[in-house]
């Protein structure tokens, strides 16, 4: 969450007008992050994420608030949108879409254990289980065609070993798109900075910014290649058998995993890596102007690619 659209004081009072939500007593920058200009902010009557979408369409942004809005009276752990005056959960500040959620409570962990993977497993089920019912449909937008135009654009800056990698694994993964997987709305974006914690209990999900009507296996994956990274050598892009089974299982508790999704959990794992690879690769060489702005490293992901693809993992045994 960073910030590429600036607001000032006197922008956000007029803005604020829409709201009931009394004056403001705070208002600071969010540093952290990639893709939208995010900001906090304190008002009479409560605490507030403000985000500018700074790629996101307005025609989608239904999708994303409502899905929020969805999972939050389901009783999932997500920051609900506010609405204004008039119902609606958005409108434009600075030319942008923008609207506002509630700040929860936490603060993301940055070495988790087996025990934080477990309450993310579970938390996760719980959002899929939620989200079956959400009537909303999008397609990903980085799913495997934006792979293909992404891979194109950073070719010039890649080695021919790293060219070579992402030419067969896009070739790999072409069967994965043709499986039957249970599929809703999922997060696609839950790495550790976007899971709140108070104690070693879930507070909040956040940063649906790249949510989408996908294979909730796929999210699964997405979700272990960060979280259950091996501890003591994080750098070499293995899992921590432990903590895999951790995260899997409390999921698998909750929203049982089919014949399917386990038989491709390795093929989905590799997708995950390939996926975030190539969108670091393309934030690191592609980049937006922004105040606030930094592009993650690409190669954690190309070490987990790699991990992945020499040795492909199997389902756990839970």
């Amino acid at each position: 969450m960073s910030v590429y659209t600036a607001v000032t004081a006197e922008e956000l009072s007029a803005w604020l007008t829409r709201y009931a939500l009394g004056t403001v007593q705070a208002f600071e920058p969010i540093a952290s992050g990639i893709e939208n200009s995010n900001y906090f902010l304190t008002t009479e009557k409560g605490r507030y994420v403000l985000t500018l979408y700074e790629r996101l369409p307005p025609d989608e942004l239904p999708f994303y608030l409502n899905l929020m809005a969805h999972l939050a009276r389901a009783g999932v752990k997500v920051p609900a949108p506010e609405a204004d005056r008039t119902g609606a959960l958005w409108s434009f500040l600075n030319g942008k879409p923008a609207g506002l959620v509630a700040r929860l409570d936490g603060a993301p962990v940055e070495d988790p254990d087996a025990e934080h993977c477990e309450a993310v497993g579970r938390a996760l089920a719980e959002l899929h289980l939620a989200a079956r019912s959400y009537r909303g449909r999008l397609n990903n937008r980085r799913g495997p065609g934006w792979w293909r135009q992404a891979a194109r654009a950073v070719r010039a800056q890649l080695t021919a070993e790293q060219e070579a990698l992402v030419a067969s694994e896009l070739k790999y993964q072409s069967g994965l798109a043709k499986a039957r997987l249970p599929r809703a709305a999922i997060h696609g974006d839950l790495f550790c900075d976007n899971v709140l914690f108070v104690g070693n209990d879930v507070s909040g999900i956040i940063d649906f910014g790249f949510a989408a009507t996908d294979a909730l296996a796929y999210d699964l994956a997405i979700t272990v290649n960060d979280w259950c990274l091996q501890p003591d050598d994080a750098r070499s892009g293995h899992l921590d058998p432990a903590r895999v089974r951790a995260l899997v299982g409390a999921y698998d508790a909750l929203r049982p995993l089919g014949f399917e999704e386990r038989a491709l959990w390795g093929p989905l794992l590799r997708a995950a890596a390939l996926r975030f690879w190539l969108s670091r690769l393309y934030d690191l060489h592609i980049p937006r102007a922004g105040e606030l702005t930094h592009a993650h490293d690409p190669q954690s992901f190309e070490r987990i690619l790699r991990s992945r693809v020499a040795a492909e993992p199997r389902f756990p045994d839970l």
